[in-house]
């Protein structure tokens, strides 16, 4: 991984007053990220000084230079939830044939579900649903369907840290005919005990390449004064998803520099938007295409690393 030289790529300077809501912001982070229309776009999670959380558009020609949209995103329909919702944040952008859809945590007054939206043009979104029975994040959806179900993985909250909130421990595969509801299959990888991935959750939507579905995840080592993010990566069956090919026993990113060691949260590097610049005739990520992933550094702001995919399917059998 290669750390963009310009690093942090988008801090709270960046994101453009918007009145009441988004004046002299504390944070963006965890962004989602598709090519759409030739250009690279962004869905920015926004924290205001009441730590309420906002969404705001990004676009760019390169990838590098964006230009933030004045306009606070809205999800029509989310207001006929009938429950209190906290926050929306952390949006996971898949494309499945020519709708873009997006998958978020939900902050509700009883616990963390996940949710789902969709939009053909990035102007008009529209909120699809509460789509887990239970408590779960870091949902992302596959941008194809297997025997005609759409399949995601997701991190059940269903572990408990000592003096400390409910988490996750395990990613798992679900599967859906509709999108809105979702039965749990099977357990795809879990957190390694001692290690840099005790906890482990979803990363970017998966990216499917000759040798098998690329997942990026982010390992959370716990044993620490505080906890320590860190990016690593699966390799999952082309037919059978639910089945790890390979995994990397090291990370491939932590954090190392200030922006990622100080800030909200210390000592997070968190992956959420990536982007493959390359494909085959037949949809496959070609292996020595440039890999753009943005992250999230320190709960703050917006980091950019790039790779390959070869070099990511290197560090699988690493």
């Amino acid at each position: 991984m290669k750390r963009n030289e310009n690093n942090p790529l988008i801090t709270r300077n960046n994101i453009p007053g918007i009145p009441p809501h988004l004046v002299d912001v504390t944070s963006v982070f965890n962004p989602g990220a598709v090519m759409y229309n030739d250009k690279y776009l962004l869905l920015l999670r926004i924290q205001n000084r009441g730590r309420k959380t906002f969404w705001l558009k990004a676009i760019s020609d390169d990838g590098l230079n964006f230009e933030i949209d004045k306009k606070i995103i809205e999800l029509d329909g989310i207001e006929k939830i009938n429950e209190t919702i906290h926050h929306v944040y952390d949006p996971r952008i898949t494309k499945i044939d020519d709708v873009y859809y997006i998958m978020f945590a939900m902050d509700l007054e009883r616990d963390c579900r996940l949710g789902l939206a969709r939009t053909n043009d990035f102007e008009e979104y529209k909120f699809l649903g509460i789509v887990s029975d239970q408590p779960s994040r870091n949902g992302v959806l596959f941008p194809e369907k297997f025997k005609g179900k759409y399949l995601r993985t997701e991190r059940p909250n269903n572990f408990q840290i000592k003096d400390g909130p409910i988490t996750g421990n395990s990613i798992i595969i679900s599967e859906s005919s509709d999108l809105l509801n979702w039965e749990p299959k099977s357990i795809v990888a879990e957190g390694r005990k001692f290690y840099w991935d005790e906890l482990i959750g979803s990363g970017p939507p998966p990216v499917k390449t000759r040798k098998g579905w690329l997942q990026l995840y982010h390992g959370v080592a716990t044993h620490f004064n505080n906890p320590v993010y860190q990016l690593g990566v699966l390799l999952l069956d082309l037919e059978d998803p639910g089945k790890v090919i390979s995994r990397s026993t090291q990370n491939i990113l932590e954090p190392r520099e200030l922006y990622e060691m100080v800030g909200q949260v210390p000592n997070v590097v968190f992956p959420s938007g990536m982007i493959v610049e390359e494909f085959d005739e037949r949809g496959y990520a070609k292996e020595s295409s440039e890999v753009k992933i943005y992250y999230g550094a320190a709960d703050t702001c917006v980091g950019l690393a790039t790779t390959t995919i070869q070099e990511l399917l290197n560090e699988c059998f690493n």
